[in-house]
């Protein structure tokens, strides 16, 4: 099992007082960093059932969805929500790390990672 999946599945555990906490504020906001969120797992695990280049691809768009909460958090604190998202950063961070990674990698197998 890839660490993106398993750092991911801890990102959405550590999201989980945030999107309540966003809630407060927006609802709209709080849906979009699930979705988001879903839809980094949902890449992440299609795209290790793939082979070829194909597998990039999906992880592109997992990136693309962390990149969105990335962004959803730093308008929450534009806003001035009290929002503690220290520790959903922390794995945000290390999980665009992992996608960078799978996605810029070299060529070979990408399943040990």
């Amino acid at each position: 099992m890839l660490v993106a999946y398993t750092n991911g599945l801890d990102l959405i555990r550590a999201l989980r007082p945030v999107v309540e906490a966003v809630r407060a504020h927006s609802s709209e906001m709080a849906n979009q960093i699930e979705r988001a969120g879903t839809s980094i797992m949902h890449n992440i695990g299609e795209g290790s059932r793939r082979i070829g280049r194909d597998p990039k691809r999906f992880y592109a768009m997992a990136q693309g969805s962390a990149g969105e909460i990335r962004a959803a958090l730093d308008t929450c604190e534009a806003w001035g929500w009290d929002v503690d998202a220290s520790a959903a950063r922390a794995l945000l961070d290390r999980e665009l790390g992992l996608l960078w990674g799978l996605t810029h990698g070299s060529k070979k197998d990408h399943s040990q990672r």
